[in-house]
């Protein structure tokens, strides 16, 4: 039991994870918009004087004189990156970084569908055949967390191969495949390179998996239970939408830093962009706002809901394909 569903939460996880990873992919661009605005701490009140930790170093301007920050960019929308993408780097590299989606999936995801129906199994009540909301949201941290910290590497690259294409031509990495990534990180960076952000990882995957899992089991367990619709494919994409939008709501501000930070290119000798988790979202939200948390959020619900559509009624499927084994 234990085995099989490891092999259904792979294979819906690949199936999925494949087919919506150009909106993945634009998630990600979101997500990084402005950022080259944000400043580091030497120079953090020539760009938000009132956020300034050193008033006294704005005095350096000729009396007088006063320079305003240069306007950010206008940030775009989904439609508008997407069509970015498509006329500045061409219609494959709406698939950048598709290799690295599907060992991230591999690895990540396997371990926490697989992780979450061993733990099902074991917590159901075996009178009711259900398990308590909390128990779900038990094991959906539990098997969120071990399988981040798997696939933290494959989303390492994935990040940073979806978003190279934004970067100057001089400054890309041009990883080949995520072998490639992930050879080239360790070589320059080293072996810990590979766990950046791992903590960020670890967080957002316990906070999609507890709501996303749980969410699409309570759902569905409500809509069967009070004979709202039958246990079929109206009820699982009806569930898979609600669970798609309820993660995206938690997991949004910490997938935005998490992005920042894993992209963040730390040069020999020179101090990171960012210092840390905090540090990154201290320094998004005084150069960019609040809601620069919530970056993204339009592609993460849009990619969220048919993922996690083709995620569940996928794992249905397989689950019946495989039910006699």
């Amino acid at each position: 039991m234990g085995v099989k569903g490891f092999v259904e939460g792979g294979i819906a996880s690949i199936i999925a994870g494949g087919s919506t990873h150009p909106l993945d992919l634009i998630k990600v661009r979101m997500q990084l918009q402005g950022e080259s605005h944000v400043p580091n701490p030497a120079t953090i009140q020539t760009l938000r004087p009132a956020f300034a930790f050193n008033a006294s170093s704005t005095t350096a301007a000729a009396p007088g004189v006063i320079h305003a920050p240069p306007p950010p960019p206008p940030r775009l929308g989904v439609v508008a990156v997407g069509v970015k993408i498509v006329q500045t780097e061409g219609v494959a590299a709406l698939f950048s970084g598709v290799s690295a989606t599907m060992l991230r999936q591999t690895l990540y995801s396997t371990t926490r569908m697989g992780l979450y129906d061993v733990l099902k199994h074991k917590w159901t009540d075996p009178n009711s055949g259900n398990m308590p909301l909390m128990r779900k949201i038990s094991a959906g941290l539990i098997a969120g967390g071990i399988g981040a910290a798997v696939g933290n590497p494959a989303d390492v690259a994935m990040v940073r191969m979806q978003a190279d294409g934004r970067l100057p031509v001089a400054q890309r990495r041009n990883y080949k495949s995520v072998v490639d990534a992930i050879g080239q990180m360790t070589k320059q960076e080293g072996v810990t390179s590979l766990w950046r952000g791992s903590s960020l990882t670890v967080n957002r995957a316990m906070i999609v998996t507890a709501s996303q899992l749980a969410t699409y089991d309570q759902v569905k367990e409500t809509i069967i239970g009070n004979d709202v619709m039958k246990d079929g494919l109206g009820t699982h994409v009806t569930s898979s939408f609600a669970a798609g939008f309820v993660a995206a709501v938690a997991s949004n501000p910490v997938d935005v830093i998490k992005t920042r930070v894993m992209n963040m290119k730390v040069e020999g000798g020179a101090e990171p962009p960012y210092a840390g988790a905090m540090d990154c979202a201290l320094k998004t939200v005084r150069a960019e706002g609040p809601m620069a948390l919530y970056k993204g959020f339009i592609p993460t619900v849009s990619r969220q809901g048919p993922f996690t559509v083709v995620l569940f009624v996928t794992l249905e499927q397989v689950r019946k394909l495989l039910k006699d084994f």
